[in-house]
């Protein structure tokens, strides 16, 4: 005889009730740290809130030195350590007041996220396939022969596969019509085709306006995720004893260059809360937390405790989580989750050579930036482009072709055929994001407050070990 279970009916609105009756309380505290500010946040939990606060420090250039996440029953509480790019305090009012309107206005009203200066009528044409030297620049090249203004670009390369999201409006700034539209991606489709094997995963997609469309670079993570980017990946153990064994899924054993930091995700069970505990070293760099945090949020995982530190040019991240379909305990669910997690830390570019460009924004100027470089023998390993008014801004990650160091004449070149303002900066691989090493931050009274009461809603919840 079949079994029949009912469940209650839940308004679909009660959720959104639920958040407007109770919305999240932000406080951002200066007094407690001398180097930092403490940016504190309590609302009603669902699926999904950590990774919108995270966005929204995020796409605020903000640097999340520590962070200690609870959200057990139907609360939440997040503590962020947090400073602007240059180390300081936050302490403009102004800030502090955007922040806390724009995470209370995140969770309320579930805000999109465009790159600045882009609108919801722009068309987004979305790419992903086989990496190879020049291929931004074709695809650039195409859309300045089309006719087409490049408003904003976001491009990542990863284990041999790229990823880009182009924003694109007609030459007299107006929005595309969806013929001209399907034209242009039918042209990018030939370009990415073209260097493909007939049965190489590749895909070229238009993504009409609409509302609440997803995060762009969360979209970023899912598009390399479903191109299957993390196939290659897996967690280096380095001969730390600590992380050898059957707890570390992926292990490579393979050795790391010198003063490079590896992956390492480590993966338990805690039988005393039912928790699956996830553990996550690697280098430090700046948007590490927000990358993580995608991984999990996409794969469907929540976060119910988190400790997120620093120390040097290592960054240690622990959650506990639990998967709605209890898969986790499996190992083949492990290595998965364990690759998907190696791939998100790692996709975003941090190192090697960075090219700073602002100037004067015209039609096809992308396209003659990625000429240059292309000319001069360096290929892109990943590209952030968008406008400020009348200027054209952008952040290159280069390296060069034959796997050489850049040469200062190339450099130099570059610098004078691209003209306006250019800069040059070789992003060190030790470099951290917080340029604070976490046993220098000593805590204070309220500090270890904090800390203790997490733990008391966790009975096996402890500060990472560093």
């Amino acid at each position: 005889m079949m079994d029949i279970t009912y469940t209650p009916y839940i308004d679909p609105d009660f959720e959104v009730l639920l958040e407007r009756i109770h919305p999240p309380r932000v406080s951002v505290d200066n007094n407690i740290y001398p180097d930092c500010s403490l940016i504190m946040v309590d609302s009603a939990n669902k699926h999904g809130v950590l990774l919108e606060v995270v966005q929204v420090l995020t796409d605020l250039d903000l640097v999340i030195s520590k962070s200690y996440i609870s959200s057990d029953g139907g609360w939440l509480m997040d503590v962020f350590h947090v400073t602007d790019q240059q180390g300081n305090k936050l302490t403009d009012e102004s800030l502090i007041l955007h922040i806390q309107e724009a995470i209370c206005t995140s969770r309320i009203a579930n805000k999109e996220a465009r790159p600045r200066g882009v609108s919801a009528e722009h068309v987004a044409l979305e790419m992903t396939g086989l990496d190879r030297p020049g291929l931004m620049s074709e695809m650039s090249a195409v859309l300045a022969e089309m006719g087409c203004h490049v408003s904003a670009a976001v491009a990542w390369t990863h284990k041999g596969r790229a990823a880009c999201i182009i924003y694109v409006e007609d030459s007299n700034g107006r929005m595309m019509d969806p013929t001209r539209a399907a034209q242009v991606r039918a042209h990018l489709e030939n370009v990415v085709e073209a260097h493909h094997h007939e049965d190489e995963r590749r895909s070229v997609r238009l993504a009409a306006p609409a509302p609440g469309r997803t995060h762009t670079e969360r979209r970023l993570h899912q598009m390399m995720a479903a191109d299957r980017d993390y196939d290659q990946c897996c967690s280096c153990c380095s001969g730390n004893s600590e992380w050898d064994g059957v707890d570390v899924y992926g292990g490579c054993g393979k050795e790391r260059k010198k003063g490079q930091i590896g992956t390492h995700v480590k993966i338990q069970k805690c039988k005393e809360t039912g928790y699956s505990i996830i553990t996550v070293r690697s280098r430090d760099r700046p948007k590490l937390l927000f990358d993580t945090v995608c991984a999990l949020t996409d794969l469907n995982y929540v976060v119910h405790h988190a400790a997120i530190s620093s120390q040097g040019s290592t960054a240690f991240q622990e959650y506990y989580v639990t998967d709605k379909n209890g898969t986790l305990e499996m190992d083949s669910e492990k290595h998965r989750v364990t690759k998907c997690l190696v791939a998100a830390t790692e996709r975003r570019v941090s190192n090697g050579l960075r090219l700073c460009i602002c100037t004067k924004n015209k039609t096809g100027l992308l396209s003659d930036v990625t000429r240059v470089l292309r000319e001069n023998g360096l290929s892109i390993m990943g590209a952030e482009i968008g406008v400020r008014g009348e200027n054209a801004v952008g952040t290159f990650y280069l390296k060069d072709a034959t796997g050489e160091d850049v040469r200062p004449e190339t450099v130099e070149m570059v610098r004078r055929e691209i003209g306006g303002r250019t800069v040059f900066k070789n992003m060190s691989p030790s470099r951290t994001s917080s340029g604070v090493q976490d046993e220098e931050r000593p805590r204070s009274s309220l500090g270890s407050f904090i800390w203790s009461h997490l733990e008391r809603l966790s009975a096996n919840f402890k500060p990472i070990k560093s």
